[in-house]
């Protein structure tokens, strides 16, 4: 069964699993505010339903299961507009973390940026081998901004979350798996069977039991992460408002280096 009342996700449900896709993939399955918009919808519908078990979370095409937040839309945006699209990133990853069902991210291909912070938002991560992932945001003059700052970190230490997120650069879905950000990779013929595979296990577990497994493997971090989420809207809001992130972007759109100024 699917959910036709979306332009940029396609919602199926197979038995108890729901599987959504981010369906933008001449955009690279870019988060903009519509689509952000869009998957609050998908999970206040999973949220309502009494008898979704499981929820699988991934991209159309193979190339991205998302790019990240949508570049063009940022660079338009004054310093209000930034911080109010990290706020709108933020209530809806957090909704999707809440959900009282399990969510496995598939990543069909690049996670970066806001994409990896979308995963990082899910309770397991399966990779396509072909998978690439990043918090690339300081090649643009910015932070991330939907909490891959503290979500980040609680997957894989602080050690290499500073790394990641100082550097900006891209690692493989080996790499991701040896330290602890993705559960499992698999060949990328079957990335879409496993994470399907997973789910449906998952949806046979008993349900009271599953969900407070959930919320008690989740309790320790809860308040950490809720509080270093509201500081890192802030962040994100400074370094919206800066002359690097009108540089940083600039540079992007025009295929070359950024000059940086600091201010």
């Amino acid at each position: 069964m699917a959910d036709e009342g979306f332009a940029n996700l396609v919602v199926v449900r197979t038995d108890a699993v729901v599987t959504v896709t981010l369906d933008r993939p001449a955009a690279l399955n870019a988060l903009d505010a519509a689509t952000l918009r869009e998957l609050a919808r998908a999970v206040r519908d999973v949220r309502r339903s009494r008898d979704v078990r499981a929820v699988v979370l991934t991209g159309a095409g193979d190339k991205a299961f998302s790019a990240g937040a949508d570049i063009a839309a940022m660079e338009a945006m004054t310093a209000a507009e930034g911080h109010a699209y990290s706020r709108l990133g933020h209530d809806v990853l957090l909704r999707l973390e809440a959900l009282d069902v399990p969510v496995v991210a598939a990543l069909n291909g690049v996670a970066l940026g806001g994409g990896l912070e979308l995963a990082l938002a899910c309770d397991l991560i399966v990779a396509s081998e072909r998978a690439r992932l990043g918090q690339p945001e300081i090649n643009l003059g910015l932070i991330p901004g939907f909490g891959g700052s503290q979500r980040l970190a609680l997957r894989t230490g602080l050690a290499r979350a500073r790394e990641l997120v100082y550097l900006g650069h891209m690692i493989s879905a080996e790499e991701a798996h040896r330290i602890g950000l993705v559960n499992r990779v698999v060949p990328a013929d079957r990335l879409r069977a496993e994470a399907a595979e997973l789910a449906a296990a998952l949806a046979a577990k008993p349900p009271v039991a599953l969900r407070q497994a959930k919320r008690a493997t989740a309790f320790a971090a809860a308040a950490a992460v809720e509080t270093g989420c509201r500081y890192e809207i802030e962040a994100f809001g400074v370094t919206f408002a800066s002359e690097d992130r009108a540089e940083g972007l600039r540079a992007f759109r025009e295929k070359r280096p950024p000059v940086w100024k600091g201010r």
